[in-house]
């Protein structure tokens, strides 16, 4: 089996909380090289005596590699285990498509994974010489290159504000415009290092970060898939069920706020009505309501999973009256 090149972030932390959850299927929807799926698995197993797991990606190439991890575990007799390309926001067309209603637990582990920062080849790191691709599932129709290339000034400049609150977005952009054409990752790099204030650039990390993070989210759609999938988790949790998400920055956990929010609330009827009119009652409650990050060990194991925070919520027996 190929040595997995990815540490699952706050991986005890999850496993914690979905092996708790009742008897029956537990969706990985980002699976990545299938470590938390595997951890998960084996707690499922020594909890419950067998295990299910459906495991989704939108990349081959991690399908691919997670296959190799769980090959051993899936040929337990006591273990159904199946691999989906998808991308997380068809979940509710993959359980349809498979008969399934109800699930016991949902993981989503948003974000990058090392697997794509490591392979220069896919053009995700602003480190090393690659295409300025960017895309998780290779058949997207739309690369960073294209929007880097093709995108007008201000809207380029829009796309930093809006998927990186890039502060700088307006001085970025005139300078990739002025660059034009635009071929490799460090091309990009250095074209956004030089256009930054020096002051700037003296302090943090790679003035690109935010660039590189902004195209990557356009590239995927990966907040618009965040916001479609968020609904159908809850909707097809059980009674008892449990949903984790890990994000990585704001503007993926801002919307994991919102939904879990909305979700663990009674009456949303405007503040000061005699009588609740709106029918409203909640349908979940919160596990983990303000997120929880990763410890120092893990920090220290595992630098990237610093900027992970995790929330998680459990489906209510019934809705409350």
């Amino acid at each position: 089996m190929a040595a997995a090149p990815h540490l699952p972030v706050l991986l005890e932390r999850s496993v914690e909380l979905l092996s708790a959850a009742p008897q029956g299927l537990i969706v990985d929807a980002t699976l990545g090289a299938g470590g938390h799926a595997l951890a998960l698995l084996e707690a499922r197993l020594e909890r419950y005596g067998r295990a299910e797991l459906l495991g989704l990606d939108r990349d081959p190439m991690a399908l691919d590699l997670a296959g190799q991890r769980l090959a051993a575990i899936a040929a337990d007799p006591r273990v159904e285990l199946t691999l989906v390309r998808a991308r997380f926001d068809e979940l509710a067309t993959v359980l349809a498509d498979r008969g399934h209603e109800r699930l016991s637990g949902v993981l989503l582990d948003l974000g990058i994974s090392s697997m794509h920062v490591d392979r220069p080849e896919r053009g995700f790191s602003y480190r090393a010489e690659g295409p300025l691709d960017m895309r998780m599932d290779p058949d997207l129709p739309v690369t960073a290159g294209d929007l880097v290339n093709d995108l007008e000034e201000r809207e380029l400049a829009g796309l930093l504000r809006r998927y990186a609150d890039e502060q700088h977005a307006g001085r970025i952009a005139r300078a990739v415009v002025a660059a034009r054409p635009l071929t490799t990752t460090v091309q990009l790099a250095e074209v956004v290092r030089d256009a930054v204030p020096a002051a700037t650039r003296r302090h943090g990390g790679h003035p690109a970060t935010r660039t590189f993070q902004a195209l990557r989210i356009a590239v995927n759609a990966e907040i618009e898939a965040l916001e479609g999938v968020l609904p159908a988790v809850i909707d097809h949790l059980a009674p008892g069920g449990v949903a984790v998400v890990i994000a990585y920055h704001s503007l993926e956990d801002r919307p994991v706020k919102r939904a879990f929010a909305a979700a663990a609330t009674d009456c949303v009827c405007p503040p000061g009505l005699p009588v609740c009119g709106c029918g409203h009652r909640a349908r979940v409650e919160h596990l983990v309501r303000r997120p929880e990050r990763a410890g120092p060990e893990e920090l220290a194991r595992n630098p990237r999973a610093s900027a992970a925070r995790l929330r998680a919520v459990r489906r209510l027996s019934e809705e409350s009256p």
